[in-house]
């Protein structure tokens, strides 16, 4: 079967995906916080970025590589962490790291991911990146520290806009509980979806890994969206970013900045990279867009960009480029993939953005990604005020 046929963009993949799990696991993916009205702003701002179209520019094939942190690499996006990965299909941090490195693409795993740095190591590729949850307790903070080094991965990302447990009503209303309890409830729903609790019947359910080693206390008492993890971690604030700089040797990225003036501060404690972020929405519904907070942050530091939130095609991606980001990354989106076709929906994605890049850009004549026109804002009709200019050349 040919897979761009039947499946030629996300939302085909996310339709099959909410067919083969289970409801209380589909709304723990898709859904946001709130009213959801973040997550639309999202995708509303992204649909109002266009780009004048360009003609006569001969044939060519458009350079899609980049680099990051010193790194090359052959596409400008990679796969962002997102917890409890394995419970949107079994081993899916494996499978994820596997698709990673075949594609020669970051891969993040998350604290709170149902497998341990050490179980991945044999599956990460060169360029894999640890989440971090700041823990509260420095020896707790330095051990996790050293096994995701010793394990492989040399980027590191401290989520910074996770200060408390948000509420997201549709997970709540699922009955989903950390950790996983399968209630009548939910029994009945996984009863449903065979392939989903076959996998799962011979893994296991998933739980948090990594934080296996630093359990000593109850999770009683906890809401149904917060976990174990809200035990050991605390809020960081500057003086937590000097600790981690002095402690990591690699690159240090902090991810869920959205004020340009944060973006300035972290630049100058020695953060390597800004991840622009709102968490797609599922912290805060009050947010602005990630994507119009970008080009004042682009504005505001001379540090690499990372970008994500409501990506989901590859034109959303040069939309990212051409704003000011230098790379960016997708959670929901891959794991809709996998959820939806097994390991080959990964791979299938990763084309699909591929092929959406090319047939864009050939059409706006750009042979590289550093060749991006500036970006149109189509509600208001002018040019965003980067110039004239692609960041890459600005």
């Amino acid at each position: 079967m040919d897979l761009h046929t039947k499946y030629p963009e996300l939302s085909d993949l996310r339709r099959r995906a909410k067919r083969r799990i289970p409801k209380f696991v589909w709304e723990y993916l898709d859904s946001a916080t709130g009213s959801e009205a973040t997550q639309h702003r999202n995708r509303l701002s992204l649909d109002r970025i266009g780009f004048m179209p360009s003609v006569l520019h001969g044939e060519f094939d458009p350079d899609l590589s980049t680099s990051l942190f010193g790194a090359d690499f052959p596409l400008p996006f990679g796969i962002a962490p997102i917890g409890m990965s394995g419970l949107m299909w079994p081993d899916a941090e494996g499978h994820l790291a596997r698709a990673a490195a075949r594609a020669g693409i970051p891969y993040c795993l998350s604290t709170v991911a149902t497998q341990s740095p050490e179980d991945l190591a044999p599956h990460i590729g060169k360029d894999a990146w640890f989440q971090m949850y700041p823990p509260r307790d420095p020896d707790i903070r330095t051990d996790m520290l050293n096994r995701a080094k010793t394990a492989g991965f040399n980027g590191l990302i401290l989520t910074v806009d996770v200060p408390v447990a948000s509420r997201r009503e549709r997970q709540t209303r699922s009955g989903l509980t950390n950790p996983p309890r399968l209630t009548p409830r939910l029994l009945a729903q996984v009863a449903m979806r065979p392939s989903w609790a076959a996998g799962m019947a011979r893994r296991g359910m998933p739980h948090m890994r990594m934080l296996d080693k630093y359990k000593s206390t109850s999770t009683e008492g906890l809401s149904s969206t917060a976990h174990v993890g809200y035990l050991l971690r605390t809020s960081p604030d500057w003086d937590y970013v000097k600790w981690l700089r002095d402690a990591w040797d690699g690159p240090l990225m902090i991810k869920g900045v959205l004020r340009p003036e944060d973006a300035t501060a972290l630049e100058g404690i020695g953060a390597d990279g800004i991840w622009v972020s709102n968490h797609a929405g599922r912290q805060f519904d009050g947010a602005p867009a990630s994507i119009d907070m970008l080009p004042a942050i682009r504005a505001a530091t001379t540090l690499p960009i990372i970008f994500d939130s409501g990506i989901e095609t590859g034109l959303d991606i040069l939309r990212a480029r051409a704003l000011g980001a230098d790379f960016v990354m997708m959670g929901r989106a891959f794991h809709y993939a996998l959820a939806a076709l097994g390991p080959q929906g990964i791979d299938h994605l990763i084309d699909i953005f591929i092929k959406d890049m090319d047939a864009n850009m050939g059409q706006m004549g750009a042979k590289s990604l550093g060749a991006l026109p500036a970006p149109v804002d189509l509600d208001q009709r002018f040019v965003f005020p980067n110039g004239l200019k692609s960041p890459a050349e600005a």
